[in-house]
């Protein structure tokens, strides 16, 4: 990128993206552009939100691979062998994982009661209770916290190690992202706090040490980065084959759907003619992956009410300086 581009290009950063906190261009595996803003730089990690959801996706398909979960067809209560099933209760029974994986599995309400959910003393069972209901599994439904967090419980009880453990032995450290330690969030304030501390570092747990799969990840860019050359690189990072091509390749074709939005397994399917996919969290946080021009952008974003289309910017905006 030449200086006159990238002054354009902060110059509209300054005026409609204002909220983000660090950005990385990267096209054949280099470095184009990297910016930090609002007093963040390359060290500090943020919130990612639901990008989250993509990265444990990552965790899923390494189990798999791995032989812990056999199938994605599994059906989750096999994971969960002493959940009491309640009386007349069929749905649930035949909710699978490539259900919560496609967000297609279906839930006893028509708006999440997120608020419940944090307020139980145990976010698993209280999940669980929420799952299933009258309608069929099969329909597109986003859920924005609960469905992923079964996923956690269902990575937790087939491989015997906690998300984190997981985690770290077979994805960040092997790719020196660091998630140094679990964050226990006691009250709604601390919670708060944590969020909005750019010193945080982390993975957010249950009240039973479970690692949030919606939610809760702190990363800088740099580590969403790799995140995103992992997959343009069909799993492979420096020669090693950490998550399988299949894999890669199921993650991010569609398999659900929602008016005009794709979906794979935790991953947006931004425009299948040219492999582009993403993972996408609130505020605009984004791992951007264009497979037929090689391209990876990363967004690291603080929370604001009027949230920024960062699919818009880095299309209309990124792309066509690349």
């Amino acid at each position: 990128m030449y200086n006159d581009t990238l002054k354009e290009l902060e110059r509209i950063i300054n005026i409609k993206y204002t909220n983000i906190s660090g950005i990385i261009v990267q096209k054949n595996s280099i470095n184009l552009y990297e910016k930090y803003f609002n007093g963040y730089t390359a060290d500090n990690a943020v919130h990612i939100y639901s990008v989250t959801k993509s990265i444990f996706s990552a965790l899923i398909g390494i189990a798999v691979d791995k032989g812990f979960i056999k199938s994605v067809d599994q059906k989750v209560l096999d994971f969960f062998p002493d959940y009491s099933i309640l009386d007349g209760e069929k749905t649930i029974q035949t909710v699978t994982i490539k259900n919560l994986l496609t967000m297609t599995a279906p839930y006893k309400y028509e708006s999440e009661p997120y608020e419940e959910f944090f307020a139980s003393a145990n976010w698993m069972k209280t999940a669980l209770d929420l799952l299933g209901g009258e309608k069929n599994a099969g329909t597109f439904m986003y859920s924005p916290i609960i469905g992923a967090h079964i996923l956690a419980g269902v990575l937790v009880n087939a491989t015997g190690q906690s998300v984190l453990d997981f985690a770290m032995k077979n994805l960040f450290l092997p790719m020196q992202i660091n998630v140094s330690r679990n964050i226990e969030l006691r009250s709604k304030e601390e919670h708060i706090a944590v969020m909005n501390n750019k010193n945080t570092t982390g993975w957010a747990v249950d009240p039973q040490g479970i690692n949030t799969a919606s939610w809760g990840l702190f990363l800088t860019p740099r580590d969403m980065m790799k995140v995103g050359q992992l997959y343009l690189n069909n799993g492979i990072w420096n020669g090693k084959q950490l998550i399988s091509s299949r894999w890669i390749e199921e993650s991010t074709t569609q398999k659900s759907w929602w008016n005009e939005l794709s979906y794979g397994y935790l991953w947006w399917i931004i425009d299948s003619t040219e492999g582009t996919f993403a993972a996408l969290g609130q505020g605009g946080n984004v791992i951007y992956v264009n497979r037929t021009k090689k391209i990876v952008v990363c967004i690291a974003s603080l929370l604001t009410q009027n949230e920024p289309d960062m699919i818009d910017f880095i299309k209309n905006q990124i792309e066509p300086l690349v």
